[in-house]
């Protein structure tokens, strides 16, 4: 639902969003740039493809922020849509980080928490079908 003309909503969780998103991508790509440059000759062929994973997932991830961040500015009072950012950041924490980790450690443990970050990213894009289809059935998009 629009506000009345003149009244101001509140947007901070929409801008948290947006500037989480773009820091995200940020780092993103410059993980991958290290990836394409840095882990030549220190891994294995294998390990820069666990690796490039990571990065493919954190990018696509930290680009969905951005549009949460724009749906929530257009459905201001959508709280699930927060919900669903929160999952997609702890996905991206856990599962490029822990992706990231186990290469740049050598350290094979760290590959039985990267199913946690993702199901976290599949938890929030269920929560996103859910908020999606209530903030679409009451109000106009």
């Amino acid at each position: 639902m629009k506000p009345p003309v003149g009244e101001r909503v509140d947007n901070r969780s929409a801008r948290f969003f947006l500037a989480i998103g773009a820091g995200l991508l940020g780092i993103g790509v410059a993980a991958g740039a290290f990836g394409a440059h840095g882990l030549e000759g220190m891994v294995s062929p294998e390990r820069v493809e666990v690796y490039n994973t990571g990065v493919l997932y954190h990018l696509l991830h930290a680009l969905a922020l951005l549009i949460l961040g724009l749906a929530i500015a257009r459905w201001p009072g959508e709280r699930l849509l927060q919900v669903a950012g929160y999952l997609l950041i702890a996905g991206i924490v856990i599962f490029s980080g822990s992706l990231y980790l186990l290469v740049l450690t050598d350290t094979g443990v760290l590959g039985a928490i990267t199913p946690i970050g993702g199901v976290a990213f599949i938890a929030g894009w269920a929560v996103c079908v859910y908020a999606f289809l209530r903030a679409g059935s009451d109000r106009e998009l």
